[in-house]
């Protein structure tokens, strides 16, 4: 996989009014990806999604695209609930977004109903779907024009562990086989955690962190977290004593990563007279890790 650039946000800012709903937004997706934004519900996923996908204009900051974002269909997006006629059958929804589109259909309407796993569906019509099959014809239609890269907004929140599952397998074939960068969201970070290639953490509109599949699979880690009365001097004064130690989103707590003896950091916090009003030990899954990176109250 090279590293060729698909997708480049710098710097993007929106406002609703005089609201702030993204501060400074930086990041890269690369040609392969599949990019997963993870964050509560109201952090700034969607807002990000609908700047990518020419929705909404930025308040500040640029998009640069590596790919000719002007040829219909270059971006496919399930941005939100799809647009789904629902006394229409699959194939007939899948020809209007062609219409939309102004492109031609031709066969490869079947190819594309086969490669979603609605290819039986014959007139049934959409509304009688269940809510995986919708997703998995909001994606057929995402996939219309042969798109570079996919924009899907949670596009498994909802669905029962088989509607999961149908859409994760369909979203690693496209990706495999059809070469489509994916740009996925969702609260959810153990289901992200089975398809993504990178991560951004994003919380109040900012983006926290990003990091690899490979950090997230190593995530099982000892983790202490520390709340203080000084975050940012703990921070400073653990990281000059060789710690790991890092400071998260929520303004009064320190993580240390890795092995350490609580008595170590209750000492050397007092002898700079640093106060810690509490200190655990915590051995971390994926939602720990989540945690530890946004700040707790997930109510995702």
């Amino acid at each position: 996989m090279g590293e060729d650039m698909i997708l480049k946000a710098s710097g993007l800012g929106k406002n609703y009014g005089s609201k702030p709903v993204l501060h400074d937004v930086d990041f890269t997706v690369n040609k392969g990806d599949i990019y997963g934004l993870v964050g509560k519900n109201g952090a700034g996923k969607t807002t990000i999604m609908r700047i990518i996908t020419g929705l909404q204009v930025p308040t500040s900051g640029t998009i640069e695209y590596g790919f000719d974002k002007t040829r219909l269909g270059s971006i496919g997006a399930l941005v939100e609930l799809p647009s789904i006629y629902a006394n229409k059958s699959a194939e007939e929804n899948i020809k209007f977004q062609y219409l939309n589109l102004g492109l031609k259909f031709d066969d490869s309407i079947h190819e594309l109903l086969r490669l979603v796993g609605l290819g039986n569906t014959g007139n049934k019509k959409a509304g009688k779907f269940s809510l995986g099959m919708r997703q998995r014809l909001g994606i057929a239609m995402a996939m219309v024009g042969n798109p570079d890269v996919l924009v899907l907004d949670e596009p498994i929140n909802g669905l029962d562990p088989q509607g999961i599952i149908g859409v994760r397998d369909l979203l690693l074939r496209l990706n495999r086989e059809k070469g489509i960068t994916i740009i996925i969201s969702s609260h959810i970070l153990s289901e992200l955690s089975k398809l993504a290639t990178r991560f951004a953490f994003i919380d109040n509109g900012r983006i926290v962190r990003e990091c690899s599949a490979d950090e997230i699979e190593n995530a099982g880690e000892k983790l202490m977290i520390v709340k203080t009365d000084r975050p940012k001097d703990l921070c400073a004064l653990l990281c000059s004593k060789g710690f790991n130690a890092e400071l998260v989103s929520n303004p009064d707590k320190v993580t240390i990563h890795g092995e350490a003896v609580i008595t170590d950091i209750a000492i050397l916090a007092k002898e700079e007279g640093i106060i810690i009003s509490d200190l655990r030990s915590v051995e971390t899954d994926l939602e720990d890790f989540y945690i530890g990176i946004v700040g707790g109250n997930n109510n995702g």
